[in-house]
């Protein structure tokens, strides 16, 4: 009797077993369900249990190895590393250095710079930097900060290849009065555009405008210019065309020409918060410029070639920019940056905040397009929407048609380094002999 029932049991096991299939154990519930309860006691003693103990004896899956760790975003460099440092004239740059120590002096120490990393430890605090300020502003007019750099900073080599572009205030035929050729409206910052409390991908606030008590984003380029925010802004001025407009908002500044031959500055003064799109991208992904022909210059030429096409695709860039009129002040001198200092040629910078903190000087060397070397001690001293990442930096190369031809062709590879602050404590002689 024994033996019929252990026969009866196998093949009773196997017949199951085979219901399994490749699907494993999933498929046992039903046929299981038919039978009694007893039977179901004792196949599971004799057939399941050993079967379920021999699968838990399979050797773990190997866990995949660790991701490596990210590449340092600075590594400490010394002074001897920095190609071409001792040929830069560096008391072009001390009256740039003393209206910026200037200030930082005004702000609270705590103020946040930005920066990340070794970036933000160092010198990611507006009062981080006052010492070194202290010893600039004690400099007379003329004398070379070379000793001053080199006592009181450190270099940190960014690893990353460098990309440098330029930037430069348009010089623009305009009116602050609506007239004649002038037909094209500069307008103010809207009073219905707030700030969120969330950030966005580039750590900058969300922008939009509230609608029903809720945050929405703001209106596009296209609907801005169809009027979608008139009842919000007004005019500040007015120039001749949408191109002109498209290209002084790039650049975030421009220096209006009057009719009766003054100038007026119109400074940044916000942004619609959407999406910033190169329309040279575009250009280049349609074929219609050569990938190594985009510059402002060619851009521009592709616009005033297809007047019936260049309102679409200025739309395709959604980022709407706000300007104010900037009161008066030395012609000599460029706008004002993000730091609030007004911009200085060829010595003021624009970085990623996220990464570089303002107020750095960063060390530069890179070529200019016709390949002559271009190495030069720069302060960051602005921001742009544009300009992503650690190692993209963005030289202001001044104001009207001459630097316009500069920045406008300027997007060449190169290297970057970043001073900071040393350590507090540390003396000129230790300091010097360190990396």
């Amino acid at each position: 009797m024994r033996k019929k029932k252990q026969f009866f049991l196998k093949k009773r096991t196997k017949k199951l077993l085979s219901v399994a299939g490749s699907n494993g154990l999933a498929n046992l519930a039903r046929p299981l369900a038919a039978l009694s309860k007893s039977f179901l006691v004792l196949f599971f003693k004799k057939e399941l249990l050993p079967f379920l103990l021999l699968a838990s004896c399979a050797p773990p899956a190997a866990a995949p190895p660790p991701a490596p760790p990210p590449p340092p975003l600075f590594q400490p460099a010394s002074f001897n590393e920095l190609p071409g440092w001792n040929d830069d004239r560096l008391a072009d740059l001390l009256p740039a250095l003393r209206l910026q120590c200037t200030r930082l002096a005004l702000l609270p120490a705590d103020t946040s710079l930005g920066g990340e990393g070794l970036a933000a430890a160092y010198g990611g605090l507006a009062g981080q930097w006052s010492d070194a300020c202290t010893a600039a502003m004690l400099l007379a007019p003329g004398d070379d900060p070379r000793l001053l750099f080199q006592s009181r900073f450190q270099p940190y080599r960014v690893p990353a290849q460098a990309l440098i572009t330029g930037y430069f205030e348009p010089l623009i035929p305009g009116s602050l009065q609506r007239f004649g050729a002038y037909q094209t409206p500069v307008l103010a910052r809207p009073s219905d555009l707030r700030e969120g409390t969330a950030r966005d991908a580039e750590g900058r606030p969300v922008l939009g405008r509230l609608v029903n008590g809720s945050l929405v984003p703001y209106y596009t380029r296209a609907e801005i210019e169809a009027g979608a925010a008139d009842t919000a802004t007004r005019p500040i001025a007015w120039v001749r065309s949408l191109v002109d407009l498209f290209f002084a908002q790039i650049q975030g500044a421009m220096l209006l020409q009057l009719p009766d031959g003054g100038t007026a500055r119109l400074a940044f003064d916000g942004r619609n918060g959407r999406p910033y799109t190169p329309i040279g991208r575009i250009l280049k992904d349609q074929g219609a410029i050569a990938g190594g022909e985009i510059t402002m210059q060619s851009i521009r030429a592709w616009l005033d070639a297809h007047p019936a096409s260049a309102k679409t695709l200025m739309d395709r860039n959604e980022s709407y920019v706000f300007f104010r009129l900037a009161p008066d002040s030395d012609p000599s001198l460029g706008p004002p940056g993000a730091l609030g200092v007004a911009l200085t040629e060829g010595r003021s910078a624009a970085v990623d905040k996220r990464y570089l903190p303002l107020a750095a000087p960063l060390f530069i060397a890179t070529t200019i397009p016709d390949g002559r070397p271009w190495r030069h001690l720069v302060l960051a001293q602005d921001l742009g929407s544009g300009i992503q990442g650690v190692a993209h930096v963005d030289v202001f190369f001044g104001a009207g048609a001459p630097a316009a031809a500069w920045a406008g062709a300027m997007h060449q590879p190169g290297q970057v380094w970043l001073l900071l602050p040393r350590p507090a404590g540390r003396s000129r002689v230790s300091a010097m002999s360190q990396p």
